[in-house]
């Protein structure tokens, strides 16, 4: 989309690169979306500076990367669903995200 200039990317070449960088950054807190989570995204309290982790939609995050997390939320689905979509999710927790901490656009 044409929106694409607007966000600041950085990609790592891996997850320990990541882990490096995020300790230049203070070591925010990460926040893992997933359904192994026992606290849905309404229930829990962002801060302004979290870094929020989204896996993949079939497999999710592997152990080391879950372990990581300082924190976990999931979406709370009615017994039997299928999850969400990962842009789905995304936009979900993105929105509870920046509601609870004031930053949306105005």
């Amino acid at each position: 989309m044409d929106y694409y200039e607007l966000a600041t990317l950085k990609r790592h070449r891996s997850w320990q690169a990541f882990i490096d960088y995020r300790q230049t950054q203070g070591s925010p807190r990460l926040v893992l979306l997933t359904t192994h989570a026992t606290h849905t995204h309404t229930e829990f309290s962002f801060r302004p500076d979290d870094m929020l982790l989204f896996g993949s939609e079939s497999s999710g995050v592997p152990p080391y990367v879950r372990e990581t997390a300082d924190a976990s939320v999931k979406i709370p689905m009615q017994s039997g669903a299928r999850s969400l979509n990962l842009v789905q999710a995304a936009s979900m927790i993105v929105g509870e995200a920046l509601r609870q901490t004031n930053q949306f656009p105005r």
